[in-house]
């Protein structure tokens, strides 16, 4: 409760009243004005129940975790019969989570919700995953839980919770209690806890072939996108997002044979152009433009693999984010501008063109709906020239 004046706004972005059903769940009350739309634009507030009668014994955790881990049984206590009969998802996330709500759909609608599946993803830090589980849904980046794992879950919950009182958090109390039940973790990338410092920009530039679900620690990470507030710049990536949102942070890696370039579009934030060829293998790793979790922690110590920030000055990539985006219906396609983002680069000696004469760059791509209805295949792109820059 808290941070729930700074927060709200996060959720605010992605809830949509009239067309989600859930609650906020909060340690305690706070004043919701009634002159600032939080009583339209948010889900109504819960107050958790009491957790006193529960041991914790973790020295540097917080007992609050405790509280968390029952969310998801409280939810289904108070929910009448007539609200249980169309449920068949149980979503999670914290309060500074945000959710691409199509995509989350996307991803649930390929698994059985009469069966019991617990859904989510890793910590982006290798040593997060040794010290909690690599069989754990990090509950930041959030994870889903079928209606009938989530009545198994409420019918032992409270018991399983009083055998781990030296546990540190909710994900993980809730991890043992599936553990319990048998029930593993589904894994599902695009879920994002972004355990990471500094700037998200080498991991949104390439994202993974799989629907972007949601992003976490948005107060502790950069603005996605530069010179605005954090919530303004989510805010401006919802823009694209409501136009393709299965298209949403896609890569898209061509080649310019005339200019000796390498280019690489994610979908609705940035484009990158780099001097020389890059492979696909290379283009596709993160560019480590962010911090471990573990700040003594080296490149060694992420659950996936990652590129240098090259020290070359020929090779530092052109920038350009997203500026606008609209549909055409004449094209039927999304048109996106990308502005170069003008930062100081340093000289280079190549003989090749000059990416620096370059100011925005067009996109066209045609919306596909159905794009995670087939197997996963990365976009193509192709150039086209310009007389304009």
């Amino acid at each position: 409760s808290k941070l729930w004046k700074q927060r709200k706004e996060y959720i605010k972005i992605w809830y949509k009243p009239k067309k989600m059903r859930g609650y906020v769940w909060l340690d305690k009350e706070v004043k919701i004005k009634s002159d600032d739309g939080d009583q339209e634009s948010l889900p109504p507030v819960r107050i958790s129940g009491d957790t006193a009668s529960f041991p914790y014994r973790n020295k540097q955790g917080h007992r609050s975790a405790i509280r968390i881990s029952r969310i998801v049984s409280e939810t289904l206590m108070h929910m009448d019969s007539d609200s249980k009969k169309n449920v068949r998802w149980f979503v999670m996330g914290d309060d500074d989570t945000v959710f691409i709500t199509d995509n989350l759909i996307r991803v649930l609608r390929k698994y059985d919700h009469e069966q019991m599946y617990y859904i989510g993803s890793l910590s982006e830090s290798h040593l997060q995953n040794i010290f909690f589980s690599y069989g754990m849904a990090y509950g930041g980046g959030g994870f889903a839980i079928s209606y009938p794992l989530a009545v198994a879950l409420s019918k032992i919950q409270d018991r399983c919770i009083q055998r781990y009182p030296a546990l540190y958090g909710s994900d993980d109390r809730m991890q043992a209690c599936m553990a319990e039940l048998g029930v593993p973790l589904t894994k599902e990338t695009g879920f994002h806890q972004y355990d990471v410092y500094g700037n998200l920009f080498g991991l949104l530039a390439a994202h993974p072939v799989t629907p972007f679900v949601s992003m976490h620690h948005l107060d502790v990470v950069e603005p996605i996108f530069p010179n605005m507030t954090r919530v303004r710049a989510i805010k401006k990536l919802t823009i694209p997002m409501k136009l393709d949102s299965a298209g949403l942070l896609q890569q898209s890696i061509c080649y310019d044979k005339h200019k000796s370039w390498t280019i690489s579009v994610s979908w609705g934030y940035a484009v990158q152009v780099f001097r020389g060829s890059f492979s696909p293998r290379e283009m596709e790793m993160p560019s480590r433009t962010f911090y471990n979790w573990h700040k003594k922690a080296d490149y060694t110590a992420y659950a996936f693999n990652t590129r240098p920030v090259s020290r070359n000055p020929c090779q530092k990539p052109f920038v350009f984010h997203m500026s606008n985006v609209k549909f055409d219906l004449k094209l039927n396609m999304t048109v996106s501008v990308y502005t170069r983002h003008r930062v100081p680069h340093p000289a280079c000696k190549w003989d090749m063109t000059n990416p620096e004469e370059i100011n925005t760059i067009v996109v066209y791509k045609k919306p596909d709906p159905h794009l995670w209805n087939r197997s996963p295949r990365r976009n193509c792109c192709r150039v086209l020239q310009t007389k304009r820059n």
